[in-house]
């Protein structure tokens, strides 16, 4: 008699298998030729709905992707869905949509490549999971945080490699938004780093990751290098990730107005191509759903049951240049949004019927971050720092709260990433310049595997009011490294009872540092 897979026993599964894909990847190009096909990089789901879901995986070679899909892990009456080609275009990555899935429920997918050159050489098979949304009230639990992999901080297996994925894990998350800095195509690496306390940080390395990414293959290989993680591929064949990206998938602080003249690491000085090959990478190499109308756009809504509706947010494609972001009406210039994006958002905030409307924005709304650090100066997210009524990209923001306001939309929560360290932020009217919104809270976490710095200032234009905060100290400085412990993430959880939104932010050892429960405000 079959015996159904237990979450356990997946995840032990899950970590047999990164052992076996460590010793895959260490295995030579040749020997690999003439064997079968690999499973390369692990596998991936992401964008889960009630009905369905998008997965991910890449071969080592042009080869058919064969999956099953079964709501047990003994695949005991698998449907067997029609083989997708890997090929070199898309680097043997592949990706596609699971449907017509029942709603809140486990959802088993087994994957394999056969060679395109030899039908009968078929891959081993992988194995992965996701939990479909719920049509009708359940309680509901995600983790979010934010860069991976920046600042020097690569896989040193010798101290765990990234962590914070394995404690995550524990939680078993219905998903984990990656609020953006994903990758850090900017970021070269060394494969030895002296720490304060003298001993070393030993980097995995490959050669892509000694230099700044400019070619297609360059970028992919940021992804290929995160994937090498143990903890992060078994995080990713056991809980779905809802990605959206920032400037590092690309190059810090991009924007139009990006000048690479004086940057001796780059022989492509073309930011508009160098974000248009990151951005095919990025949706190569990830399981986020695809756009017809907009092939490459990132700002979407995933629907997570009655409860909750996820709005994610791109503040990178569509700004203007990075500046003063002193406009006082808006323009081209001054937004960050888009005019397209901000409709967007509005329509689908007014059609919500979701008791929680999280918008998932990849740069808080009250920090300042300067563009130019060392002279504190230019905007380079929505604050320009001036405390004063809104201009330049604060504008868009304000034409939202305003709309969310007039529109009696309720229960807003903003979840972001982006300045390495975490904190709970409630956006106070009464303190405020601009004073025409309803009271919102911004939660903060990251990094997951990143250098931590902070913390920040706050600019006073929505009133933010610091309700807690956890950054290097003065004495400790900045970028420190993973192992100083310094690694956050967010946990929530909304109850199905009285659905409660309650809010945890964690660090990388699992201690509880902040915590505070919102009650939904209900219409009559």
């Amino acid at each position: 008699m079959p015996v159904n897979f237990t979450r356990r026993a997946f995840l032990k599964n899950s970590a047999a298998t990164g052992l076996a894909l460590s010793s895959t990847l260490a295995m030579p190009a040749l020997s690999r030729a003439s064997s079968r096909p690999v499973i390369a990089h692990g596998l991936q789901s992401g964008d889960v709905d009630a009905g369905s879901g998008m997965i991910w995986a890449r071969a080592d070679r042009p080869a058919r992707m064969l999956v099953e899909v079964d709501t047990t892990g003994s695949f005991e009456t698998p449907r067997r869905l029609a083989p997708v080609n890997a090929l070199p275009e898309s680097d043997f990555a592949v990706k596609r949509l699971l449907e017509d899935l029942p709603a809140d429920q486990d959802i088993f997918y087994r994957v394999s490549f056969a060679d395109l050159n030899d039908f009968n050489a078929v891959s081993e098979p992988m194995t992965g999971r996701f939990r479909t949304a719920p049509r009708s009230r359940r309680s509901v639990k995600f983790v979010w945080s934010g860069d991976t992999a920046g600042q020097g901080w690569g896989i040193d297996p010798h101290r765990g490699g990234m962590k914070t994925y394995a404690t995550m894990a524990k939680y078993q998350p219905d998903f984990f938004i990656h609020s953006g800095d994903t990758v850090y195509a900017d970021g070269p690496m060394k494969e030895t780093v002296e720490l304060k306390d003298g001993t070393l940080w030993k980097n995995i390395l490959i050669e892509e990751k000694t230099k700044v990414a400019e070619s297609l293959d360059e970028f992919r290989a940021q992804w290929k290098y995160n994937m090498m993680d143990d903890n992060l591929r078994a995080f990713s064949a056991e809980v779905p990730t809802f990605f959206q990206w920032d400037d590092h998938e690309v190059v810090n602080n991009w924007s139009p107005a990006k000048d690479l003249t004086a940057d001796d690491r780059y022989a492509e000085k073309n930011v508009a191509l160098l974000a248009a090959r990151a951005g095919r990478a990025f949706h190569e190499m990830t399981p986020i759903r695809y756009t017809p109308s907009e092939p490459g756009r990132v700002y979407r809504k995933v629907a997570y049951g009655p409860m909750l509706d996820v709005f994610f947010l791109d503040l990178r494609s569509y700004r203007g240049p990075n500046g003063p972001a002193l406009e006082s009406e808006m323009t081209p210039e001054s937004r960050i949004l888009g005019a397209e994006q901000l409709a967007w958002l509005k329509r689908e905030l007014s059609r919500s019927k979701a008791t929680w409307k999280v918008i998932a924005s990849d740069m808080p709304v009250g920090l300042i971050v300067w563009d130019n650090w060392k002279e504190q100066a230019g905007a380079e997210a929505v604050a320009n720092g001036e405390h004063g009524s809104p201009k330049g990209r604060e504008l868009e923001f304000a034409d939202l709260l305003r709309f969310v306001k007039t529109a009696d939309i309720e229960n807003l929560v903003f979840l972001t990433a982006d300045v390495h360290y975490t904190a709970a932020h409630y956006y106070n009217p009464d303190k405020a310049a601009f004073q025409d919104f309803t009271p919102f809270w911004e939660f903060v976490s990251g990094p997951i595997h990143a250098g931590t710095f902070g913390p920040g200032k706050l600019d006073m234009t929505f009133g933010p009011e610091v309700k807690y905060t956890k950054a290097p100290s003065e004495e400790q400085g900045q970028n420190l490294p993973p192992s100083m412990g310094l690694q956050f993430f967010g946990l929530v959880e909304i109850d199905g009872e009285t659905e409660q939104f309650t809010v945890r932010l964690m660090d990388r050892d699992d201690a509880e540092l902040y915590s505070v429960t919102l009650d939904p405000v209900r219409r009559a």
